[in-house]
């Protein structure tokens, strides 16, 4: 079993902040048995194992996701929140919701961008070669669903081989950031599903993506005798530190 308890970024009574690193679940899917965070976070707080929603299934297997308001993919490392309580929980949830949760990211994309700051809104459905990806692009099939993200550039490569850039999702789609990037011809490095044919530059040999902050507020119905109570409704921004892979990618654009 792992343990993440040295990843924990904030905590209080309903919710903490963890630093997920790459290459781990946020929740089985399922089809195999490994490491989550689910896993580790129903054993470190076994009083939340039913705090959130279960997953069903196309089978109709139930998949438990104790703590789980929002995921990652695998490969993307950076902050996660998770709900201790139900409380927790239902406020995260209805952050999401209104659209209220700020999200940036970090990442290195392929070749150089043109513009230092953009907005894509670009909506997303479904990819009609593979059930695995999404598509902004012709060709996509099933409901479009509204996708904004914006944009700044960070740092250039001087070859112009790759460019660091920050985004903030206005939405929450499945594989937004990736998706995005690649209807612009841009795709994230390293990410073997929408940009297989590219080389994994700069050292990675996992997605270059990193969520490096998130902004939230506390939970408002705390009581008055709780010790976080005077931090109830606060708007709260944590940030993860970079990971090893992309310290060493960085020293490439400095």
């Amino acid at each position: 079993m792992i343990d993440l308890s040295k990843n924990i970024l904030y905590e209080d009574k309903d919710i903490i902040v963890l630093d997920k690193p790459a290459g781990l679940v946020v929740h089985p899917d399922g089809r195999t048995d490994e490491p989550s965070v689910s896993g580790w976070f129903g054993v470190k707080f076994p009083e939340a194992l039913k705090v959130g929603e279960s997953l069903k299934l196309s089978n109709g297997t139930l998949i438990e996701r104790p703590g789980i308001v929002h995921r990652l993919d695998r490969e993307t490392s950076g902050v996660l929140l998770l709900a201790k309580t139900e409380a927790g929980y239902m406020s995260l949830k209805n952050q999401f919701q209104k659209r209220e949760i700020e999200k940036i990211y970090h990442l290195f994309v392929h070749g150089n961008i043109k513009d230092d700051l953009g907005t894509i809104a670009l909506p997303i459905a479904r990819s009609a070669s593979n059930f695995r990806k999404r598509s902004a692009e012709r060709g996509a099939i099933g409901e479009k669903r509204e996708a904004v993200t914006h944009f700044k550039v960070l740092k250039r490569a001087s070859d112009k081989s790759f460019t660091f850039i920050e985004a903030k999702p206005a939405t929450g789609r499945t594989h937004q950031i990736r998706v995005h990037f690649k209807a612009l011809h841009h795709p994230v490095v390293c990410d073997k599903l929408y940009a297989p044919g590219k080389p994994c530059i700069l050292g990675f040999n996992r997605l270059a993506l990193h969520a490096r902050a998130i902004t939230f507020k506390t939970t408002a119905n705390l009581s008055s005798m709780s010790p976080d109570a005077g931090q109830a409704g606060k708007k709260i921004t944590v940030e993860a530190t970079y990971p090893t892979d992309f310290m060493k990618a960085m020293d490439n654009v400095r």
